[in-house]
Order: C-alpha cells, then structure tokens, then sequence
C-alpha cells in the first residue's frame, strides 16, 4: 500500500515542476520576443533620427498606439498579435526619434541618450534580477501600479496644456517609479505562473522599458540644460 503522505508530496512536486516549466517557458519566449521588438524599435528610431523626421504629433501618437494596442488584445492568442506587436514598438520607436534627435543637439546630448539607456538597461536588469531570484509575489502592487497610471496619464494630459516645467519634471519622475514597479511586477507575475500570454507580456514590459527610457531622458535633459 502506497503511503498517502508519500504519495501527496509527490505529486505536489510535479505540479511544481509543471509550473516552474510553463513559467520558465513563458518568461523564455518573452525574453525573445522583447529582444527583437526593442531591437526593431531602436531601428525605427535610429532612422527617424537619421532621416530628421517630424514629430507625429499627440493626436497621431495617441491614435496610433491605443489603436493598435486595441488590434493586439483582439489578436493576442495568434500570430497577428506578434505581427501587431511589431508595428507597435516600431510606431513607438518613430515617435521617441524626433526627441532624441533633440537631445543629441543639445550639448553633450549624446552623453544624455547614452546616460538614459544605461539607466534604463540597469534599472530593467536589476528589478528582473530581484523577481527572478526572490520568486516574491508581487500582485499586491497591481491596484497600486493601476491608480498611479490612471494619475499620470490625468497629469501628463494637463501638463500639455499647462507648461508648466516644474509639473512635467514631476511627471517623468513618477512615471520612472511606476514603471520601476510595472517591470518588477510583471516580471514575479510570470515567474509565479499568472501570466501565461507572451505576447501580452511582452507589450506589458516594452512599454514599461519605453516610457523608463523616455521619462529618464526628459530628467537627464533637463539636467544637461541647467
């Protein structure tokens, strides 16, 4: 007779192995798949830097994004949403062009773009590092995260008509710690088996990596002209 404690702890451990497997496999093909978006993004950007195209402007940006970031949900269980995906971190990479076009005119802009990207790249190396490693639980800071989007989306809205300096510099640094947050909670999200879509993923941490860079170049910029 098969003693029952014996056999509840291992059938314990191979449920942990399934989920430890689909875990690592979700957090593989994401990995992949983001790899290659922030690679096609940045050669977007490298051509609209070169080419000196014009900002699209709020309108185009704004319709451009939530329209296909609509198209991907629809599509996110198929590979018209990865087809989807692409265009979307390439859409992004033209809008972040014209800004960092005007950054590397600034004096020592390069050293700005460069300081921006380094910071980017630790902060997104770090936090994955932590989630990675600590395996913590991280879905208590999803209502959180979702407020303070909700405000900065409400503040960045009023700042475009406000002007006001000191308000979108306050902005940029909330939405560097936010989206601080999304990455580590992304992250523990797939190592703890509660996100299985790739592709949605993805999405999730391109963006949070886009707006770290874009936030953290609005800060340094800022900096460099003072």
């Amino acid at each position: 007779m098969i003693d029952r404690t014996d056999y509840l702890r291992n059938n314990a451990q191979s449920v942990t192995t399934v989920i430890d497997g689909a875990a690592h496999r979700v957090l593989r093909n994401t990995y992949m798949l983001l790899s290659l978006c922030l690679g096609f993004s940045a050669m977007v950007a490298a051509a609209a830097v070169s080419f000196g195209l014009p900002n699209p402007g709020i309108i185009i940006t704004l319709v451009g994004f939530y329209g296909l970031l609509w198209a991907i949900h629809r599509n996110r269980d198929s590979g018209t949403g990865v087809a989807l995906l692409f265009a979307l971190t390439g859409f992004m990479g033209y809008t972040v062009g014209p800004l960092i076009g005007h950054t590397l005119n600034m004096p020592n802009g390069a050293q700005t773009v460069m300081l921006a990207l380094g910071g980017t790249a630790a902060t997104f190396a770090a936090l994955s590092a932590y989630a990675l490693v600590s395996k913590r639980d991280m879905s208590f800071m999803g209502g959180f995260l979702m407020v303070g989007m909700i405000v900065a989306i409400l503040a960045s809205l009023a700042g475009m008509f406000l002007q006001i300096p000191a308000l979108s510099l306050a902005i940029s640094a909330v939405i560097v710690l936010l989206m601080s947050g999304m990455i580590l909670f992304e992250t523990s999200n797939i190592v703890n088996g509660g996100e299985t879509n790739y592709v949605m993923v993805t999405l999730s941490l391109f963006t949070s990596i886009f707006n770290l860079f874009t936030s953290l170049l609005h800060l340094l910029g800022f900096a460099n002209k003072e």
